[in-house]
C-alpha cells in the first residue's frame, strides 16, 4: 500500500525544521506498526530555483519506506508512506496533518500487491513472480 499526501501547510517552522523531521521519522514508524531499520536521513536541499529549497528526508523501514519533501517557500509538502503491510490510513492522514499544521491537502491510495489471477495477465510479472 502507497498513501501519498500532499499539503499545504501553516506553520513554515515545522516545514524547515530538521530536527522536527528527523524526530517525526524516527519515532512515526513505530506508531503505525513498521519496523524502522535504519535512522532517518534527512537533509536540507537547494533546487535549480532559489525559492525551490526545502528539507528532504527517509526512513527505511522493513515493509519499505517513509519519505518527504518540503517546499518551505511554498508552504508546500509532498509525503509517501510505502508498505507492504497494512495500516491505518485515515490515522496516518490525521497525524501527520495535524504534525504539519496542513491547511490544505489531498491524498491518494495506490495499492501495490497483485492477486495470482491478476498475474496470469501479465506473463512478464508471472516469470518474476516464479523466480
Amino acid at each position: 500500500m502507497h498513501l501519498i499526501i500532499d499539503g499545504f501547510g501553516k506553520n513554515t517552522i515545522k516545514l524547515q525544521d530538521e530536527n522536527y523531521i528527523y524526530e517525526l521519522l524516527d519515532s512515526y514508524p513505530a506508531k503505525i506498526g513498521m519496523n524502522k531499520i535504519s535512522g532517518p536521513i534527512v537533509f536540507k536541499y537547494s533546487g535549480t530555483k532559489p525559492e525551490d529549497w526545502g528539507i528532504s528526508g527517509l526512513v527505511f523501514i522493513a515493509e519499505s519506506h517513509i519519505g518527504l519533501h518540503t517546499f518551505v517557500e511554498r508552504n508546500f509538502i509532498n509525503i509517501d508512506v510505502f508498505s507492504c503491510k497494512d495500516f491505518d490510513v485515515q490515522q496516518v492522514i490525521n497525524d501527520l496533518k495535524e504534525k504539519f499544521e496542513l491547511a490544505r491537502m489531498r491524498s491518494c491510495i495506490v495499492r501495490r500487491n497483485w492477486e495470482p489471477s491478476e498475474l496470469q495477465e501479465c506473463p512478464e510479472l508471472s516469470e518474476i513472480n516464479s523466480i
